[in-house]
C-alpha cells in the first residue's frame, strides 16, 4: 500500500488538472476523468487496482448523498414530488424490467432474475454527471430540480431491486409476500434511522459546547452513522442518508451558528470535489480488472451486449419522460398537479436524455459475490461487470457530450420564474434592506440617533433602496474594493515583516477578516 502512495497522490493532482481542463473547454468533468482513467490503466508500471464495493458504498456514497441532500431545495423537491417520485421509483422499476427482458432475450444464459439484477444495477442515472453538465448551460429551474430530486431517491429504489434480484439468483426462488414485507421495512427502517440519527445529531450540535471545528467533524461523521445504522437494522442506507440530510438541511439555522455554517460550506465543497473526482477516475482505472475477469465471453460480444443494454436504457428513459407528460395531462383533470400547462417536448427531451450512469452502478456490480452459498460461481458475474462498465462509459461519452448541445439548441425558457437569478437576488436584497431599516427605525429610534455606526449602516440600507443601475455600480464597487483589500493585505504583510511590535497572530486575524470581506462582495 505504501509503495503505491505516490501513485494515489499523483491521481489527486491529475484530477485537479483534468477538472481545470474540463472547465476551460466547458464539458462535464466526469467524461474527462473516466477517459483519463482508461488511458492511465494501460500505462506500463501502473499498480494493479482492485476496487472493493464496500469502498464506494461505505466511504464514498454516504457523504456524496448527504451533500446532495444539503444542496437541494426542499421547496422545489416538494413542489415536484409527484414527477420526482415517479422517476425515482416507477421509472426505475420499468427500466429494470425492460433491461431484464432485453438481457433475457439477447444474452445467452441470462435468466430473468439475472436480468433484473443487471436492471437494478444500471437503472439509476448519476447525479454528479448531470450536475456537472448543467453547470455550463442554462435550464429552467423545474428541470434541474427534477433531476436533482430524482437522483436523491433513485439510488435507493434501484438498490432495493438489486437486493431482491440477488436473493432470487442465489436461492432460485422469489417469495412475493416476504419480498413485500422486506421492501416496506427497507423503506421504513431506512427513513426512520436517518431521521432518528439526524434528530440526535441536531440536539448534539445545539446543546453540547461545540465550536465550528467540532460542528464540521460532526457533519462529516453523521452520514456514515446514518448509513451504517440503517444497514445494520436491514433498512436502506441510501434512504437514511437522504432523509436525515434533508432534515438537517432544513433545520441548519436552528443548530449551527454563522461561523459553523460558513466553514461547513467550504469544507464540504472541497470534500465533495475530491470524492467525486476519485470515483470517476477509479471507474476508468478499473477496466483491466473487469476485462481480465470476463471469462469465456469474447470482448466483442460483451461490447455488443453492453451497447444493446445502453440503447434499452436510453429508449426506456425517453419513453418514460414523455409518458410522464401524458400522465400529467390526464391526471390534471382529476387531481391537483404542480403545473396544469402543457410542457411541450423540450423539457421531457432534456430530462429523458440526461440519463448518464456512474458510481452507484459500478459499486452495485462490484458487490455481486463471486460465489453462491452452495460454493458454485455466481452466474454471469464478470459479464455483468463488463456490461455495467460499457453502459457507464457510453452514456457518459454520448449523452454527456451531446446534452449541452441539445440544451443550447432548444433555447429553453423558464415558465416558473420571470426574473433571472441575478434580478431576483437584487430585488430580494432591496426588500431585505427595507425590512432592516423599518425594524431599526421602529424599535431602536434612540440608538439610531446616538450611535454613529448604526447611522452609517442605516444610510447604506437607504442608498440600496434607491432606483439606480445597481449592476453597473456593483461591478465598479467590486473592482475598486477588491483592489483596496489587496492593498491592505500587502500593507499587513509588510508591517508583519518590518515590525517586531506586532504579533503575527493579530495580523492573521486581520487577513482573515479581509478574506471574509472579499468572499462577501463576491455574493453581492
Amino acid at each position: 500500500m505504501l509503495s503505491s502512495f505516490p501513485f494515489y497522490i499523483s491521481l489527486v493532482v491529475i484530477i485537479i488538472l483534468l477538472i481545470m481542463l474540463a472547465n476551460r473547454i466547458r464539458i462535464a468533468y466526469p467524461v474527462l476523468l473516466v477517459l483519463a482513467g482508461l488511458l492511465i490503466s494501460f500505462a506500463p508500471g501502473i499498480p494493479a487496482l482492485h476496487i472493493e464495493s464496500e469502498l464506494i458504498f461505505i466511504i464514498f456514497l454516504p457523504p456524496l448523498l448527504y451533500d446532495a441532500a444539503w444542496q437541494i431545495s426542499w421547496k422545489e423537491l416538494w413542489h415536484w414530488r409527484r414527477v420526482i417520485g415517479s422517476f425515482a421509483f416507477i421509472v426505475v422499476f420499468f427500466t429494470a424490467l425492460a433491461v431484464a427482458l432485453a438481457a433475457n432475450y439477447f444474452i445467452p444464459g441470462f435468466s430473468l432474475a439475472l436480468g433484473f439484477l443487471l436492471g437494478g444495477i444500471v437503472s439509476p442515472p448519476d447525479a454528479v454527471s448531470a450536475g456537472a453538465i448543467l453547470k455550463f448551460v442554462k435550464v429552467p429551474k423545474r428541470i434541474s430540480s427534477i433531476l436533482e430530486g430524482e437522483s436523491l431517491l433513485n439510488d435507493a429504489s434501484s438498490l432495493i431491486i438489486f437486493r431482491f434480484a440477488l436473493i432470487a439468483v442465489a436461492t432460485g426462488q422469489f417469495v412475493w409476500h416476504e419480498a413485500a414485507l422486506s421492501f416496506v421495512w427497507m423503506l421504513l427502517g431506512g427513513v426512520g434511522s436517518g431521521l432518528i440519527i439526524g434528530f440526535v445529531t441536531m440536539k448534539m450540535h445545539k446543546f453540547l459546547p461545540t465550536d465550528a471545528n467540532m460542528d464540521i467533524i460532526l457533519t462529516i461523521v453523521t452520514p456514515y452513522a446514518m448509513y451504517i445504522t440503517a444497514e445494520e437494522v436491514g433498512g436502506s442506507g441510501v434512504l437514511a442518508v437522504v432523509a436525515g440530510g434533508l432534515l438537517l438541511s432544513n433545520r441548519r439555522l436552528l443548530f449551527l451558528n454563522s461561523r459553523s455554517r460558513l466553514r461547513n460550506v467550504n469544507v464540504w465543497e472541497s470534500l465533495s470535489f475530491i470524492l467525486n473526482g476519485l470515483v470517476f477516475i477509479l471507474i476508468g482505472l478499473d477496466l483491466p480488472q473487469i476485462t481480465a475477469e470476463l471469462g469465456k465471453t469474447s470482448i466483442s460480444d460483451a461490447i455488443v451486449y453492453g451497447l444493446i443494454i445502453t440503447l434499452v436504457l436510453v429508449i426506456t428513459r425517453l419513453m418514460s419522460s414523455f409518458g410522464a407528460v401524458a400522465v400529467t395531462l390526464i391526471a390534471r383533470n382529476y387531481i391537483t398537479v404542480a403545473d396544469t400547462r402543457n410542457p411541450g417536448a423540450k423539457g421531457p427531451l432534456v430530462i429523458g436524455w440526461a440519463g448518464m450512469r456512474g458510481v452507484v452502478s459500478l459499486a452495485a456490480a462490484l458487490s455481486i459475490p463471486t460465489h453462491l452459498g452452495s460454493g458454485a460461481e455466481f452466474p454471469q458475474r464478470n459479464l455483468i461487470l463488463f456490461i455495467t462498465f460499457i453502459v457507464i462509459l457510453t452514456t457518459l461519452l454520448v449523452q454527456g457530450l451531446t446534452l449541452p448541445v441539445i440544451i443550447n439548441r432548444l433555447k429553453l425558457t423558464d415558465p416558473d420564474y420571470k426574473l433571472t437569478d441575478e434580478e431576483m437576488y437584487l430585488d430580494l436584497r432591496k426588500q431585505l434592506n427595507r425590512v432592516a431599516l423599518q425594524y431599526v427605525e421602529s424599535n431602536y429610534r434612540t440608538e439610531l440617533d446616538q450611535l454613529p455606526a448604526l447611522q452609517q449602516i442605516a444610510q447604506k440600507w437607504r442608498s440600496n433602496l434607491r432606483d439606480q443601475d445597481t449592476d453597473t455600480i456593483d461591478q465598479g464597487f467590486k473592482m475598486v474594493y477588491s483592489q483596496v483589500l489587496e492593498h491592505q493585505r500587502s500593507w499587513l504583510t509588510q508591517t508583519n515583516h518590518n515590525s517586531s511590535a506586532v504579533s503575527e497572530d493579530v495580523v492573521r486575524r486581520h487577513l482573515l477578516f479581509l478574506d471574509l470581506e472579499e468572499e462577501k462582495i463576491s455574493y453581492m
